[in-house]
C-alpha cells in the first residue's frame, strides 16, 4: 500500500510528460545564439536541431513527442534554469531596446526633450547629443538617409546600458 502512494498518479505522470515536451518545443523555438548557450545533451541537442528542420506539421509533432521523450531521461532542472535565465536576458534586452527607441523619437520631436535626458543621465555628453539631433532633423528634412538617427539610437544605448 505505501508503494501506490509514494508512486504519482497517472494524471500527474502525464503532465509531466506534456511539460517536458512544453519545455523541448521552447528549445525548437530559441534562435541559434540562445541554443549555443544552453548546455544540452547530444542527443536532445540533435533532436532539437531535426525539429527546426522539419517543417510538416505532423513530421514535428511526432519529432516534439521524440523530444519529450529524450527529456524524460535527462536532468530536465537545468535546462529549464538555462531557458529562463535566456528569456530573462531576452526580454532585457527587448526593454532596453524600447527604452532607447522612445528617448531617441523624443528628442526627435521635441529638441528641448535633452534637458530632460541630461536630468536622467547626468553623465551623457550634451552637446554630442545636440549635434546629433540636429543632424538627424536635417537628415529628416531633406529626406537623405538616416546616419545621425542611427548614431543617436547607439549613443543613447551605450548610455543607457551604463545605467
Amino acid at each position: 500500500m505505501t508503494s501506490d502512494d509514494e508512486k504519482p498518479s497517472k494524471t500527474q505522470r502525464k503532465k509531466d510528460v506534456h511539460a517536458l515536451q512544453a519545455l523541448g518545443e521552447e528549445l525548437v523555438a530559441l534562435n541559434d545564439e540562445q541554443l549555443a548557450r544552453i548546455e544540452l545533451p547530444e542527443p536532445l541537442y540533435d533532436a532539437v536541431m531535426e525539429a527546426r528542420r522539419i517543417t510538416g506539421f505532423e513530421a514535428k509533432r511526432r519529432q516534439l513527442q521524440y523530444i519529450g521523450k529524450i527529456m524524460r531521461r535527462v536532468e530536465a532542472e537545468p535546462i529549464r534554469t538555462a531557458l529562463d535565465a535566456a528569456q530573462a536576458r531576452s526580454r532585457g534586452e527587448a526593454a532596453t531596446h524600447k527604452r532607447v527607441e522612445a528617448w531617441r523619437e523624443r528628442l526627435v520631436a521635441d529638441p528641448d526633450a535633452v534637458h530632460e535626458l541630461l536630468a536622467e543621465f547626468p553623465q551623457a555628453d550634451a552637446r554630442g547629443l545636440r549635434a546629433l539631433v540636429r543632424i538627424a532633423l536635417r537628415e529628416r528634412a531633406e529626406a537623405r538617409p538616416p546616419r545621425a538617427f542611427r548614431e543617436l539610437y547607439q549613443a543613447l544605448r551605450v548610455l543607457i546600458e551604463k545605467q
